[in-house]
């Protein structure tokens, strides 16, 4: 049974307060009519037992409290959704954006979801070609992984993002079905994604949600949920493979704080709700394969670093949820290297389930750690020279400086319509170890050496 009343006492930043209320349920949706007669929509935060506190999706600025009605619905937050959602682009609240009609509905689903059972998850382990030296051949995707993307402000993490949304694939070369999430970016980054999309026909393949930076900022805390829920209908019902990359978290956690800080809650760190770890959780556990089910939902959520800050709360805890991260470096981005993904600090941490015979290659494990290996000497190497001086480096100290050097300008570097197969990456892998002499290569087994690395020419 629909309630209205008439009774808003306060109204602070996106919440109104709801004196003499009777019945609330916590999320409920809710219509608020303003003075003249235009409609807005919001949803339960907190219900009392005669008081509710409503988040609205919309600007409340000049609402007059006296004369607007509140009406709850008795319902929580659902979007429909149907095959018909391919290759469309909503806004942050699931609304058409591009001029389309709407969508005709197979069925709604909560986009709260639902929690999957730890007991019918399936290890991810399935093999991701993004086309991505760094990622491919050194912290490799599996499908069903969470896997971010730590940036900073003016890095080109857009630009990789899209690079991968083109290029992902599974073995047997399999396409994924692509849902785009972004959260108050701006108009100039909005258009990149879209004429991307188009221009590389991946706009047929995907769903796109946009909220702008001057979008409500409300929308930012639906938009992944709504997202996530077509991403599941997708792989869970229509038994598609479904990447879900969401661009900007920390745009997110700031729409959270400003919630938070409108209902006078005791920050935590930075001034962030306590519960940020808890409502992270909430989006990234979304992510993973059910036994017995085809589909599965890949997700490579974007955040930039306030200050370059890996110990900042964000990337912080999102380190604790997700599988690892890719990390950006302003060091290597001023090198003008693209992309500019720092491989030392970064991680997966599922990479070794998705390599090795009969996945990617034998030999892959091995080639990940030599160059690994390989690349942290020769920056320690580029260090000292620095103190020291080339004079002072033995022959084989200049041949891993070397190796540093070429790894960054050949193996890092690529370019942004390049895509590399395995065999690629791990083939050019193999040119990079065969710089040091043989009696460096200590991480490979014998055979390998033998079958890969007898081209070597010192």
């Amino acid at each position: 049974m629909q309630k209205i009343y008439k009774t808003i006492t306060e109204s602070a930043g996106p919440l109104l307060v709801v004196d003499g209320v009777e019945g609330i349920k916590y999320d409920e949706l809710v219509e608020i009519e303003t003075q003249d007669g235009k409609i807005k929509r919001g949803k339960v935060l907190e219900a009392s037992k005669n008081q509710a506190v409503i988040q609205v999706f919309e600007d409340v600025r000049g609402m007059n409290l006296k004369d607007s009605k509140v009406k709850f619905l008795g319902k929580t937050m659902k979007f429909g959704v149907s095959l018909d959602l391919l290759g469309r682009i909503f806004d942050g609240a699931g609304k058409p954006k591009d001029s389309g009609p709407e969508v005709v509905a197979e069925k709604y689903l909560d986009v709260a979801g639902l929690p999957l059972n730890p007991q019918a998850r399936e290890y991810p382990d399935d093999f991701i070609q993004t086309g991505i030296s760094t990622i491919d051949g050194l912290n490799t995707l599996v499908r069903g992984q969470k896997l971010p993307i730590f940036s900073g402000a003016g890095l080109p993490h857009s630009k990789l993002a899209a690079q991968i949304a083109r290029q992902a694939k599974v073995a047997g070369g399999e396409e994924f079905s692509i849902v785009f999430g972004a959260m108050g970016i701006t108009f100039e980054e909005a258009e990149f994604f879209i004429s991307e999309f188009k221009k590389t026909k991946a706009i047929s393949k995907s769903v796109m949600f946009m909220n702008l930076a001057n979008d409500p900022v409300v929308e930012r805390i639906t938009l992944p949920r709504i997202a996530l829920t077509v991403a599941e209908y997708l792989a869970f019902e229509k038994g598609q493979h479904v990447l879900v990359i969401l661009t900007d978290m920390t745009n997110y956690c700031e729409a959270l704080r400003e919630v938070s800080a409108s209902r006078k809650e005791v920050p935590g760190r930075r001034g962030y709700p306590g519960y940020l770890y808890t409502d992270l959780s909430t989006i990234y556990e979304r992510a993973g394969k059910i036994k017995g089910q085809k589909g599965s939902i890949t997700q490579i959520p974007i955040l930039t670093m306030p200050d370059d800050d890996i110990t900042h709360p964000i990337p912080d805890l999102s380190g604790y949820i997700t599988e690892g991260q890719i990390l950006l470096s302003r060091e290597i981005h001023n090198k003008a290297i693209y992309p500019p993904v720092d491989v030392l600090p970064s991680l997966s941490r599922l990479k070794d389930k998705g390599i090795g015979e009969g996945k990617t290659r034998e030999d892959h494990a091995g080639v990940l750690n030599q160059l690994f290996a390989f690349y942290a000497r020769g920056k320690e190497i580029r260090e000292l020279a620095l103190v020291l001086g080339e004079s002072a480096l033995t022959e084989t100290d200049k041949k891993y400086l070397q190796f540093a050097d070429d790894f960054e300008r050949r193996f890092v570097a690529q370019g942004y319509e390049e895509n590399r197969s395995i065999e690629d990456t791990l083939n050019l892998g193999w040119e990079l170890i065969n710089i040091l002499p043989r009696e460096e290569i200590k991480r490979l087994k014998p055979e390998h050496i033998e079958k890969y690395g007898k081209n070597k020419t010192n």
